[in-house]
């Protein structure tokens, strides 16, 4: 009989530790379950920094600087949208003052030109016209912009010269700041272009810091200092 009591208290300690054993099993394998799914969760959150990263816009200097041919047209592919009124006021100032000095050259042309015979078939082709001297003064109608408020006067020849020229030149230094002013929004774009490809991260060489203690101060006193990383 003792013996086959010690058979079943064997059988029952051997049923209990095998029941313990497969609980400390089930309960592992929930772990690593839950150690799997962290880690699908920080691969998916990885996958979607890396995406956003990738999208960052990085303009080609080629790019911008072909569609800066238009005035404006860098600055927009650079996304610099704040840089357009600068350029087309700095443009349109340009092109309205070689406008405005091209409507009073030629003014002035018309009434120097109306002291000279200019017909062709006339045997005084290119002088004075008869009965007109140095001291003769011919009607001026000087435009401005959309030909309102126009100025009525008289000159003489001489002034006429002198105000033809005056404006002409005006209207050459007008054209060739236009010019300018095109070319300069042209490296603008190539150049914008080119500062945007750097880092401009957080981590960089030179930040500013704020600063409580100065040096010779006594008492806590704020300000700024430059902080250099070296690598």
């Amino acid at each position: 009989m003792k013996n086959w009591f010690w058979l079943v208290v064997v059988v029952l300690f051997s049923q209990e530790a095998i029941a313990q054993k497969t609980s400390k099993d089930t309960v592992q394998k929930g772990q690593v379950q839950i150690i799997t799914a962290d880690s699908t969760v920080i691969s998916a959150a990885d996958s979607l920094i890396g995406n956003k990263k990738e999208k960052k816009f990085f303009p080609v200097p080629k790019t911008a600087t072909r569609l800066a041919l238009i005035p404006g047209g860098g600055q927009i592919y650079n996304r610099d949208y704040w840089k357009l009124p600068i350029v087309y006021i700095a443009f349109g100032g340009g092109l309205y003052a070689y406008y405005l000095n091209s409507l009073k050259y030629h003014d002035y042309l018309a009434t120097y030109k109306s002291f000279y015979d200019l017909n062709p078939a006339s045997p005084d082709y290119g002088q004075i016209k008869a009965g007109l001297t140095a001291d003769s003064v011919m009607p001026i109608r000087v435009r401005n912009l959309l030909n309102t408020n126009s100025e009525m006067g008289e000159i003489s020849r001489d002034q006429a010269a002198r105000g033809k020229n005056y404006w002409r030149r005006n209207r050459g230094f007008a054209l060739i700041v236009s010019g300018l002013i095109y070319t300069l929004s042209i490296i603008e774009a190539n150049v914008a272009a080119h500062l945007k490809t750097f880092d401009l991260s957080e981590d960089l060489t030179l930040r500013v810091e704020p600063k409580l203690n100065q040096p010779q101060m006594l008492t806590p006193t704020p300000g700024l200092r430059l902080v250099f990383n070296l690598k």
